[in-house]
This record gives C-alpha cells, sequence and structure tokens, in this order.
C-alpha cells in the first residue's frame, strides 16, 4: 500500500470530511456534527475535566468566548468523561460552551486522538489533546496537535483569522 494511503487511513489531514458523530453534551442532549453545517467550529478534545492543563485550556477560551461567538465560531470540547462530570466542570468554571462526554470514546478514535502515550514512565491510552478547526463545509480546516493551554484561544483565533473563517 502507497504510504499516502497509509497516512490517510491512520491520520486526519486538513481537508478531509470532518467524520460525523453524535454524543450526549453536559444535560444528555443528543449533539452530532450534522447540526452545524454552515458554521465554523472549534472542536478540542482533552483528556480530563478539573484536571490543571484542562482548565488553563477550557478557561483560555472561555476568556474570549465573546469573540468567538460575535465571529459566529462554535466551541465544543470533548472529553472521555461524563456528562454528570461535565455538569460539574462547566458550573465550577462558569464555561459557556457545550461539553460532550464520550465515554465510550468512539468520537475520540474517529478523530485519531485516543492513541497511545507514556505517563509517569508507563504506556497507557490515553487521550492526545487536540483541537481541530472545522469549517462551515464540513471539513478539516486546520489540527492543532500541539496546544498551549493557557493561550489556547488566541492560537485559535489569529489561525481563524489567518484562513479567513472569521
Amino acid at each position: 500500500m502507497p504510504k499516502t494511503l497509509i497516512k490517510k487511513i491512520t491520520e486526519l489531514s486538513i481537508e478531509d470530511k470532518a467524520p460525523d458523530f453524535e454524543a450526549l453534551d453536559q444535560e444528555g442532549k443528543k449533539i452530532s456534527l450534522k447540526q452545524f453545517k454552515g458554521k465554523t467550529i472549534v472542536l478540542y478534545f482533552y483528556p480530563k475535566d478539573n484536571t490543571p492543563g484542562c482548565t488553563k485550556e477550557a478557561c483560555s477560551l472561555k476568556n474570549r468566548y465573546t469573540t468567538f461567538k460575535k465571529k459566529n465560531v462554535v466551541i465544543i470540547g470533548i472529553s472521555k468523561d461524563s456528562e454528570k462530570s461535565h455538569q460539574s466542570f462547566i458550573e465550577k468554571h462558569d464555561l459557556p460552551f457545550t461539553l460532550l462526554a464520550d465515554t465510550d470514546k468512539k468520537v475520540q478514535m474517529s478523530y485519531k486522538v485516543w492513541k497511545p502515550k507514556v505517563m509517569y514512565g508507563k504506556q497507557t491510552m490515553g487521550t492526545i489533546r487536540t483541537t481541530y478547526i472545522i469549517g462551515p463545509d464540513q471539513k478539516i480546516k486546520y489540527i492543532f496537535n500541539k496546544v498551549d493551554c493557557e493561550n489556547h484561544a488566541e492560537e485559535v483565533l489569529e489561525k481563524l483569522e489567518e484562513l479567513n473563517l472569521i
């Protein structure tokens, strides 16, 4: 099999159609990617509610939420945590956007972010912190594989502007 086909199968790339999904939000409401056709989406995957890095990342996005909203950009966070955990995380940090519970990890697997990683010298499976910018055409416009938790909102806004999506 040619190398390019192997990469295509194992990783998502810019201009690929974003995998559709269905997952429950913090209120138990079913959310799918299709619902947001015609809008720009910032879909961010993070390891765990209420952990230092994940809280910094969520609060970075919260602090610039008004800008995202004015520009008609939808923010959705996804982790393997439950709806109840998401509800608590949202309340504790006053998060204004949707968090989806991916307890079976299907969404994370379809976006290729559930991978082996090393923690405390041991290899385990886990969520690799990744953000996808998905255009109104539901195609992937950019992938952040390295996320600066504290400054993530600024990075995303700059990239949205550069891509003429806002």
